[in-house]
């Protein structure tokens, strides 16, 4: 019944690794991205500061979403170049964009903006927040993943990094999850 994925591939505090080892997660990114898009198991939408990756990896990254467009399968969220508190700030420039464009005063805008105004220019717009956020090596923290959207989130923490995560953990998440009493902030 899993609806929407997203995978943190790159945060915008990786963006400031060494330009060497920079390129090689960014090229091993879009391989990656491009291999998920060749299955044309998912739809593919790529989410993150991407002014801030080399063109030529937008390029690669941006082509993949578009031949995944049309699949009717599960929506894959490729966060790249992604920070939480990046997302907020663009959402909120956005948000300022259009009611500039609108005409509207910022004392006006002020007395209007809502929670709702924000959510509707974030990367994820229309998306449902995500129910379960799995964190894999060890670490017990956040790190900038989908702050906005996570506040009613449930989190399942795993020692296993990434790349050895296994079906069994994420069965081990699954049956956490499920075993859990959600409030939503009640």
């Amino acid at each position: 019944g899993v609806e929407v994925v997203t995978l943190w591939m790159l945060s915008t505090d990786n963006l400031s690794r060494e330009p060497e080892e920079l390129a090689e997660l960014v090229g091993i990114i879009v391989d990656a991205v491009g291999d998920l898009a060749a299955t044309g198991r998912w739809r593919l939408q790529v989410v993150g500061a991407l002014d801030l990756l080399p063109p030529e990896a937008v390029t690669a990254l941006r082509a993949a979403e578009e031949r995944t467009a049309n699949v009717q399968g599960m929506h894959v969220n490729v966060a790249v170049g992604y920070g939480g508190r990046r997302e907020i700030a663009d959402a909120v420039r956005s948000l300022l964009r259009e009611h500039a464009g609108n005409g509207t005063s910022l004392e006006e805008l002020a007395d209007q903006i809502t929670v709702e105004h924000i959510a509707e220019h974030l990367y994820t717009k229309g998306q449902p927040d995500p129910d379960l956020v799995i964190r894999t090596s060890g670490e017990q923290r956040l790190g900038g993943f989908l702050l906005w959207q996570s506040v009613h989130t449930e989190f399942y923490f795993c020692e296993a990094y990434w790349p050895d995560f296994r079906r069994v953990d994420f069965l081990r998440a699954l049956r956490s999850y499920a075993a859990r009493e959600r409030r939503l902030g009640r």
